[in-house]
């Protein structure tokens, strides 16, 4: 099999940076409109909607060079310069937003996705790192991106690789589909009985100021043990690489249960810090700079300083606790000091929130609604997680052609 190195700019037909803040300003942000996407909505090869910021149409008018077509690459420009998704027909028309760069194939020359996955390869993600600028926070340009190498095959060769592999990226899209059919399914029926207030005998019952006779508001602190976390020291080496999971914000991205952290403590590392150790079933609240996104914990762990958790004094609230912490982020925001540059909400604002809390009939009959269906979204996370990883031990081998197809 013959493959040759090429370099990015060599078979792509433009590689090119997202629009400047001089060009896409704050104030230009809607709640409505056309997706716009940031590094942060770059997750696992794909595209996240979960807090993707939007605008309207005369924005998307005016920069409409940085329109997304199927196929295109999209690059972290900063920080985690290693990051990149592959865009489908979903994000078609969608714009490359600021902080991206955005990076279109010559399909003559060679395959988008295979590229792709090429990039996705350990040793081009450390090239790329390697070649960044910046000593406080990475860097990348156009050149660097136009520089990096990938090897190629004929273009039949290319296809039938991105065939296996697309199998395996078939198998992740379904049960990622399958997860969210399940939360929507978890969230409908609470917005349905605790915000619309349509629960069962909800005609017998008298509604004062809002609030139905028999339910009242109940503090965070008052479902359970607020825990925030703590990093070990990053000087101590011995302190990490074990099994214990050690959460942060970007494990919880898009996931109900954080199967996998990036980083994980010994049990001297942990032991160091007894009281910050949280059970099966905390739920676990990101509460700066990026706030309101849920997890719940399926094995002990711990958290670092960016995250809240609630260690409930009563698992039967659990699903009811948990979709009540989806629905808040709005109210963290407000409540989050140095809004301006970096939401931060502390152990006392967040213990202080109020959640409107039904009878205890209700949420037992709202968690034991929930359970299968919880249970089977971790089955799918399960089965996901596997797929991935079978994904990524072939992907090297597909594309150093170890193994021939």
């Amino acid at each position: 099999m013959n493959w040759e190195s090429k370099t990015l700019g060599e078979i792509s037909l433009s590689i090119q940076t997202g629009p400047f803040g001089s060009q896409l300003h704050q104030s230009d942000y809607s709640d409505d409109g056309t997706p716009v996407v940031m590094p942060k909505d770059l997750m696992n090869g794909t595209i996240s909607e979960e807090s993707i910021a939007r605008v309207s149409k005369e924005h998307v008018e005016r920069l409409e060079k940085h329109k997304i077509q199927e196929g295109d690459i999209l690059y972290s420009r900063r920080g985690d310069v290693g990051r990149c998704a592959f865009t489908s027909e979903r994000e078609k028309g969608w714009l490359c937003g600021t902080g991206c760069l955005k990076v279109r194939i010559d399909k003559e020359k060679a395959e988008p996705k295979f590229v792709f996955y090429q990039l996705q390869k350990a040793e081009t993600i450390g090239w790329v790192v390697n070649h960044a600028v910046g000593s406080t926070m990475l860097n990348l340009n156009t050149s660097i991106l136009s520089a990096v190498p990938v090897d190629v095959p004929e273009i039949e060769i290319q296809r039938k690789i991105v065939s296996i592999l697309a199998a395996y990226d078939e198998l992740i899209e379904n049960n990622r589909k399958q997860i969210k059919l399940l939360e929507e399914a978890a969230q409908r029926l609470y917005k349905e009985w605790f915000v619309d207030l349509r629960f069962p005998g909800y005609e017998d019952v008298d509604v004062v100021d809002g609030v139905p006779e028999g339910w009242t508001y109940k503090r965070v602190e008052e479902f359970g043990e607020v825990i925030t976390g703590k990093t070990p020291s990053t000087s101590k080496t011995e302190y990490y690489g074990g099994s214990i999971p050690f959460v942060t914000i970007p494990d919880m991205h898009g996931n109900v249960f954080p199967l996998v952290t990036e980083k994980t403590l010994t049990k001297v590392g942990a032991d160091t810090q007894k009281n910050k150790y949280l059970p099966a079933n905390t739920v676990i609240v990101s509460c700066i700079a990026t706030v309101g996104l849920v997890n719940i914990a399926i094995e002990p762990c711990q958290t670092n300083q960016q995250i809240n958790s609630v260690i409930l004094h009563d698992d039967n609230n659990l699903y009811f606790f948990y979709e009540s912490m989806k629905r808040i982020k709005t109210l963290l925001d407000g409540v989050g000091s140095n809004g301006a540059t970096m939401t931060n909400v502390n152990k006392t604002k967040f213990s202080n929130i109020k959640v409107l809390y039904p009878t205890e009939d209700l949420v037992m009959k709202y968690n034991e609604f929930c359970k299968p269906i919880f249970a089977q979204i971790l089955a799918s996370s399960k089965a996901m997680l596997t797929s991935k990883q079978a994904r990524d031990r072939l992907l090297p081998k597909l594309m150093s052609g170890e193994i021939e197809v």
